[in-house]
This record gives C-alpha cells, sequence and structure tokens, in this order.
C-alpha cells in the first residue's frame, strides 16, 4: 500500500539571493572598514565581527519568520506596532537615545545599537497590511480607507523626523502610498495629498541648513567639492576608477580615509571600484531577483492579507535599495538609508533578513507525495495557486468577486 507524506517547500532561488548578498556584505563590509577600524579602534575587524553577529541573529530571524509564517504575524500587528511607537518615542530621551552625527536614532542595548526607525518600517508594512485587508470592502472611502491610514503615518513621520531621520520618514510615506495605491483607494486622494503635502516639504527642506546643503550638493557636487558635495564627489570618483572588472578586491583607495561612511551609506560605490561593473552588475542582479520573486510570492498568497504584506516587503527593499544606488551614483540627495543585506548597520540587516523570512513564507507551498513515486524519482505536481491573489492588487472590487 502506497503511504502519502506532506512535503514543505519554500523559493530556494530567493534565499540563494538573499544569504549572497549577505555574503557579499561581510566581505565589502570588511573591504570598507578595515583599515578605519585597525586606525581608530585598533581592531581591523571590529565592523566584520559586529556586522557577523547581525547576520548571525538576522539568520534567527529569518528562521522564525519563516516557521511561524506570515498568517500568525497578523496576531502581533498592533503589538508590534506599539513597541515600535514606544521605542521612537523613548530614542527621543537625551537620557536613553545616543546622537550620532546630529541624529538620535540608536538606543545602546548590551553592548548594541537599535535603531527603531528600521524597525518601524517593517511594523507599518504589517499594520497597513492587516488593516488593507480588513477593510478590504470599504477601501475606496476616505474616513476608512484613507484617512485612518494617513494620520498614523503622520504620527511615525513626526517621531521619525524628530531624530531626525528623513530617509526612513520618506520610506513610511512611500509605503504608504504604494499599499494604497495597490489596495484601491481613489487616485484622487493620493494625488491631492502629495499636492497638500508639498509646501510642508518644501518647509522641512528650507527650514533646515543642513538639507538645503544635502540638495545644493546633490545638484552640484563639483561646485561644493570641498564641503556639501564631499561624499557624492568621492564616491562618484570610487565608482568610476573601477572600470570594467575592478581595482581589486580590498586594492580600492577611496576607503583610505577618502569617502566617509565607506562600509555604511556608500558600501555601493566601494564595489563599484573594487569589482567593477561586472560586480555592480550581479548586485543588480541579485536584488532584480529577490524584487521577481517576492512579487511572485504575493501573487500566489491565497488571502490579501498575504498579498499585501508580501507587496509592502518587496517595495520596503527595493526602495532602500534603489535609493541607496542613486544617492551613491548622485542621481538623489543622500537620505541616510541602507543598502539592504550589505551596507553595515545590525539593526537594518536583522529586520531585513527577516523581511525576506516573511517572503519565504510566502512561498511555501505543501505537496502530496507518494512514497512509491519518491523513490522512482517522479515530481509531485504542484496545487496550481488560487485565482485571487493575482487580482487582488487591482482593488477591492475585484478581490470581492473573486472571493464570491
Amino acid at each position: 500500500m502506497k503511504q502519502s507524506s506532506r512535503v514543505v517547500r519554500f523559493d530556494r532561488v530567493l534565499l540563494m539571493a538573499v544569504m549572497t548578498l549577505v555574503a557579499l556584505g561581510l566581505v565589502m563590509v570588511y573591504s570598507a572598514s578595515a583599515i578605519t577600524a585597525q586606525e581608530k579602534l585598533g581592531d581591523g575587524f571590529y565592523y566584520l565581527k559586529r556586522q557577523a553577529a547581525a547576520a548571525g541573529l538576522g539568520l534567527l530571524a529569518m528562521t522564525l519568520a519563516l516557521r511561524i509564517g506570515y498568517r500568525r504575524l497578523a496576531r502581533l500587528v498592533y503589538p508590534l506596532l506599539v513597541c515600535v511607537l514606544v521605542l521612537l518615542v523613548v530614542v527621543l530621551l537625551p537620557a536613553v537615545g545616543t546622537t550620532v552625527g546630529g541624529a538620535r536614532r540608536w538606543i545602546r542595548l548590551l553592548g548594541f545599537s537599535i535603531q527603531p526607525a528600521e524597525i518601524a518600517k517593517l511594523a507599518w508594512v504589517l499594520y497597513l497590511a492587516y488593516s488593507l485587508a480588513k477593510k478590504r470592502e470599504r477601501v475606496a472611502l476616505f474616513s476608512v480607507g484613507f484617512l485612518p491610514h494617513l494620520l498614523m503615518a503622520g504620527v511615525l513621520v513626526a517621531l521619525c523626523m524628530a531624530e531626525p531621520d528623513f530617509g526612513s520618514s520618506v520610506a513610511i510615506v512611500f509605503l504608504l502610498f504604494i499599499l494604497l495605491f495597490a489596495a484601491g483607494t481613489r487616485l484622487s486622494y493620493l494625488v491631492g495629498s502629495v499636492l497638500l503635502a508639498m509646501p510642508v516639504a518644501y518647509r522641512a527642506i528650507a527650514s533646515s541648513s543642513y538639507r538645503k546643503k544635502r540638495i545644493l550638493a546633490f545638484l552640484d557636487p563639483w561646485a561644493h567639492r570641498h564641503d556639501a558635495g564631499y561624499q557624492v564627489a568621492e564616491s562618484l570618483m570610487s565608482i568610476g576608477s573601477g572600470g570594467l572588472l575592478g581595482l581589486g578586491l580590498g586594492d580600492g583607495r577611496q576607503k583610505l580615509f577618502f569617502l566617509p561612511e565607506a562600509h555604511t551609506d556608500f558600501v555601493f560605490s566601494i564595489i563599484g571600484e573594487e569589482l567593477g561593473l561586472v560586480g555592480v552588475a550581479v548586485v543588480l542582479g541579485l536584488y532584480a531577483v529577490i524584487i521577481w520573486r517576492g512579487v511572485r510570492a504575493s501573487l500566489q498568497a491565497s488571502e490579501p492579507f498575504g498579498t499585501y504584506v508580501g507587496f509592502g516587503v518587496t517595495c520596503l527593499i527595493g526602495f532602500q535599495a534603489v535609493v541607496n544606488i542613486f544617492v551613491a551614483m548622485g542621481l538623489l540627495p543622500t537620505k541616510g538609508l541602507t543598502l539592504p543585506f550589505i551596507s553595515y548597520g545590525g539593526t537594518s540587516l536583522i529586520v531585513m533578513m527577516g523581511a525576506a523570512g516573511i517572503l519565504l513564507s510566502l512561498s511555501v507551498r505543501e505537496e502530496n507525495t507518494v512514497a512509491a513515486t519518491e523513490r522512482l524519482g517522479i515530481k509531485a505536481r504542484r496545487r496550481p495557486a488560487g485565482s485571487f491573489a493575482s487580482r487582488a492588487l487591482r482593488g477591492p472590487r475585484l478581490a470581492n468577486e473573486a472571493e464570491g
């Protein structure tokens, strides 16, 4: 008699792309920081050891997210959001928050630094996905589908701007608009809110001298070569000197006290310098694979919450990657967003790997197999994915039709 069993499969292509970027990040963080760490801290492996520890915790977070599954995360949405709000308030307290470079963004705990804004972005995706899935029949209504989410975004943005953290604020607003649009919110609400927010954004930039300098450096970095445009100019020189194959791993010159924050915000510049166009193309290709497989997993989800979570997480990873790369290439003003899975930063790496675990849980498929066919090496046929998820991103009306 044939015995059947259940085999759980997840997206190994997505997993390999994520782990390749993490491994490359460890190599490039060491390459970009070893000399600086040796000179300033007396330990060339200082940043590598901390990044490796964060990668270990990130692997644990990714495994837990995969084992728990995205459905169970729905129960944790509100507790996680409350915890994030508390952390964003606590980090502003002078006795708790640590100030670096004029920004109070970190909480020191047991020898490590926690950056609440990084956790807030993932918590924001989970909250939006849960709320939009619950309200999908009424998401087109201003008072139900748009205003409450806009107000909550305003609270998170206000707390991030108080640090200040302009990059995280932009990410939160971007995720709000992209998920509202995907859920079927009226386009007139989104366009109208953008028009109303433009004077506020202008005021936020005009009232801050360092933000004005960043805009000027973006418009003409070479005119501000020795002040506000210094990082961008050095970054462009770093990428431009790499050529096709690069100068060789570890042989970059700009990390020798020329390019500030070479292992954090501008690690992509060091990749371009040491690994050349080929290395840059590989990195871009790996991010393209993650976005492709993330969207694929989202569309295969059998319920609205899974679809919105997967789409939101994929957009978060893609948005940060694009912004960081564009900043390094002088195509956007400096934002301070990390390059996902690669840049030095413990909280960012752990959160991003946890987010990847959510995408992996979305990709899980259970297959019925028979012992006899397994012995013969015949693959069991997968169940076709439900048709609901492929329509969910078109709006609540089609979602209701699919459920009906």
